[in-house]
C-alpha cells in the first residue's frame, strides 16, 4: 500500500467516533421510530462515563414507545411557536437565530465543499447537522478524511463553544425522558472529544 493510500484509511477508533456522531445526528434530527428505538435498546456500555451514559440510553429506550418519543421531541424542539430548547449555535452563542456563528459556519462549509441536504430547511448551525458534519469530516464524506488538526479546528470553532451546554440543557429539560439520556451521552462525548483534541497538536 502506498503511503498516500495508507494516509486515507480511517482508524477503527475514528470510525467509532464518526458512528457516535452519526447516531446523535439521527436522534436529534427527528424522533426515532421503532427500529431506531430497538437499536438504542440493544446498545450496551462499559463502566466508563460514556459507557454508563450509553447503558442509560439503552434502559430508557427499552420502555419507550414511538408515539411517546414523538410527543417528547415535539415538546422539546418544535412546540407551539417554539420548543423548550432551540438547538442552534447562533442562539446559544448570541441569543438570536441566524447570527454570525451561522455565517461563519456557511463560509467553512463552502470551503470544505459541504452542502445542505435538499430536503432540509433548518439553519445549518443546528446540533443535528453539526454532529453529522463532524462524522463526515472524520470518514471523508466531503473528500479525503480530515486530519486531526482539521477536525479540531472545526470542532473548536463550531461545536465546542456551545454543544456541551446544549446537551446539559437537554439532559435537564422538563420534557426530556429518552432525550435526557441522549443529552447525557452527548455531554459526556463532547467532554471526551474536547479533551482528546486538547491533547493533540495542530
Amino acid at each position: 500500500m502506498s503511503q498516500h493510500a495508507a494516509s486515507q484509511t480511517v482508524s477503527e477508533e475514528d470510525r467509532l467516533r464518526a458512528d457516535l456522531y452519526n447516531f446523535l445526528g439521527l436522534l436529534l434530527s427527528g424522533p426515532p421510530d421503532q427500529t431506531v428505538l430497538q437499536q438504542c435498546a440493544g446498545l450496551s456500555g462499559d463502566e466508563t462515563p460514556l459507557g454508563e451514559a450509553i447503558g442509560g440510553l439503552s434502559r430508557v429506550a427499552k420502555v419507550t414507545k414511538p408515539r411517546a418519543v414523538r410527543s417528547e421531541f415535539n415538546a422539546l424542539f418544535i412546540g407551539l411557536g417554539r420548543g423548550e430548547l432551540l438547538p442552534y449555535a447562533s442562539y446559544y452563542l448570541t441569543g438570536f437565530l441566524n447570527e454570525k456563528p451561522l455565517a461563519a459556519l456557511r463560509r467553512d462549509m463552502a470551503a470544505k465543499g459541504i452542502t445542505r441536504a435538499q430536503n432540509v430547511y433548518e439553519p445549518e448551525d443546528n446540533i443535528a447537522s453539526l454532529v453529522e458534519m463532524m462524522a463526515g469530516l472524520i470518514v471523508g464524506r466531503f473528500g479525503s478524511p480530515a486530519s486531526i488538526g482539521e477536525q479540531k479546528q472545526f470542532f473548536n470553532k463550531h461545536v465546542s463553544p456551545w454543544a456541551g451546554h446544549f446537551f446539559s440543557d437537554l439532559e435537564a429539560a422538563k420534557n426530556s425522558v429518552l432525550y435526557a439520556a441522549v443529552g447525557q451521552v452527548g455531554r459526556v462525548f463532547m467532554e471526551i472529544e474536547s479533551e482528546g483534541f486538547r491533547l493533540t497538536a495542530e
